[in-house]
C-alpha cells in the first residue's frame, strides 16, 4: 500500500549558505526556508567584496534586511568587528542568532521590522547591508531611514541589491553612487556617505 507523503514545512525546511572567504571559508550555515528569502547568491557576494575588499576589515555592520545572514557572516568572516543583524521572520532570527553561536561571532539579532527597529538603534555603522525582499518597495524606505536616524558613520558605505527594473533610488545630500553592477534579475549598487 502507498503511503501518503508528507510535505515538508516550508518554514522548518533548510538550506544552506556558504561563507566564501575569510577565517570561516567553506563553512556551511543552515537557513530556513521561508517566503521572500532570496540570499545573495556567491557570484554577487564575491563582486560585492572585491569591492569592499580594503574597507571591511575591523569595520561594525548593520545587515537590515539579514534573512539568511549571508552578507553579515561574510563580512564577519573577513574580520568586521562585529555585525547587528535585522530580521523581521522570528524563525530566521532564530537560525541566525544559531549560526553566531556556531561559529562564535561577535554579533546580534534584533528581530523585527527594519524600518521601524531603526529609531531604536542607538549607534551607527561602517557599512550597511539593504537586501530587502523584492517587490515592497522597501529599497528606498531604507535608505530614507538610515539616513534620517543617522545609522551610516561619515565615510561609511552602503550595499544595496534591488530589482534590476527599478530606477536608481533617490538619493539624499550626502550619499553617492560609488558602484554599480547589473544583472538581469538584480541591480547591486554600493553608495558612499561623504
Amino acid at each position: 500500500m502507498k503511503r501518503a507523503s508528507k510535505k515538508a514545512n516550508p518554514k522548518t525546511t533548510s538550506g544552506s549558505i556558504r561563507i566564501i572567504s575569510g577565517q570561516w571559508r567553506g563553512r556551511k550555515l543552515p537557513v530556513i526556508n521561508t517566503h521572500g528569502l532570496r540570499p545573495t547568491t556567491d557570484r554577487n557576494k564575491e563582486m560585492l567584496f572585491n569591492w569592499l575588499m580594503h574597507d571591511i576589515r575591523d569595520t561594525q555592520v548593520l545587515d537590515m534586511f539579514a534573512g539568511s545572514g549571508g552578507l553579515g557572516f561574510e563580512a564577519l568572516s573577513r574580520y568586521a568587528t562585529d555585525c547587528t543583524f535585522v530580521e523581521y521572520d522570528k524563525m530566521a532570527a532564530q537560525r541566525i542568532k544559531e549560526n553566531i553561536d556556531a561559529l562564535g561571532a561577535s554579533a546580534s539579532v534584533i528581530q523585527g521590522d527594519a524600518r521601524q527597529i531603526a529609531s531604536s538603534i542607538s549607534r551607527s555603522f561602517d557599512i550597511i547591508f539593504i537586501d530587502p525582499p523584492f517587490h515592497q518597495g522597501l529599497a528606498q524606505q531604507a535608505i530614507d531611514v538610515i539616513m534620517h536616524y543617522q545609522l551610516l558613520k561619515a565615510g561609511g558605505l552602503i550595499y544595496l541589491e534591488q530589482e534590476s527594473q527599478l530606477p536608481l533610488p533617490q538619493l539624499p545630500e550626502g550619499l553617492t553612487l560609488i558602484k554599480q553592477k547589473q544583472t538581469a534579475q538584480v541591480s547591486c549598487l554600493l553608495l558612499h556617505h561623504q
